[in-house]
């Protein structure tokens, strides 16, 4: 019954067309938006639009979760597997938004150490497998709008449910042959170690050095907002993403 809905969905979604007053609210919100190329943004266009009906979407704390934001949301995300199957968010159901920090309590494992912490922790996204995925609105819109910081929690939170696919958070995300994941795993865990080993790194925030899924998470994010940069310092990190994700931003014009 379930995956009749599904199918129902997306056919009603493909078979409209996609709502001409989006593309500014994605023009004027979101600069990556404005590098596309044309055959590149109507591709993301039908895929948006088909994310936007097929989600439940919730928002918490009282929020007015609008319909621009929702776009904006479904823009980012499905950039990401615009090349790939859109079946890969298969397992991402709920979309829940909040209007700033969210702020966990209880026990968890801090780090790849196994550490455990009980404190309050804020944080802005959180993706657990085969449940929802939390954003916090104000730093979507903050990062969607400064792609050069080289963060943006969309990117971030939907690359672990792309990591998630196979029921391992490891970092490592369905690869199409052993050799594309024998390669894989030799370029992350070297670039793993040197950010876990404190060299300074001119890419990659500190954040990718708890464990390897959230390496994974925050190369996705500088692959997509800093291609360039990323090339240039890690030519071999850059080749394995590409590979994964079938893109090569870094050969499309700097978003401003």
């Amino acid at each position: 019954m379930f995956g009749t809905k599904r199918r129902r969905l997306q056919r009603e979604a493909f078979e409209q067309p996609f709502p001409e007053h989006w593309r500014p609210i994605l023009s004027r919100n979101w600069p990556l938006w404005n590098s596309l190329t044309d055959e590149a943004r109507e591709r993301l266009e039908e895929l948006t639009k088909v994310f936007v009906a097929e989600r439940r979407w919730e928002s918490a704390r009282g929020f007015e979760l609008t319909e621009p934001m929702k776009v904006l949301i479904a823009a980012q995300a499905c950039l990401l597997i615009l090349e790939l199957d859109e079946d890969y968010f298969r397992h991402v159901s709920v979309i829940i938004v909040h209007p700033t920090t969210v702020v966990l309590q209880g026990p968890r494992a801090s780090d790849i150490s196994g550490m455990v912490s009980d404190g309050p922790q804020p944080i802005l996204g959180q993706a657990t497998d085969r449940g929802p995925v939390v954003l916090a609105w104000d730093a979507v819109a903050f990062d969607a709008r400064h792609p050069a910081r080289g963060q943006n929690v969309v990117f971030h939170e939907f690359a672990h449910k792309l990591d998630m696919l196979d029921g391992t958070v490891d970092g490592t995300p369905p690869m199409p042959d052993e050799a594309a994941r024998q390669r894989w795993v030799k370029v992350c865990t070297r670039e793993f170690k040197s950010v876990r080993d404190d060299v300074w790194d001119p890419v990659l925030r500190d954040y990718a050095a708890t464990n390897p899924g959230e390496f994974f998470a925050v190369a996705t994010e500088v692959f997509f907002t800093r291609p360039d940069a990323l090339r240039d310092a890690k030519v071999d990190l850059y080749e394995v993403l590409a590979n994964f994700y079938h893109q090569d931003p870094a050969s499309a014009a700097t978003p401003g």
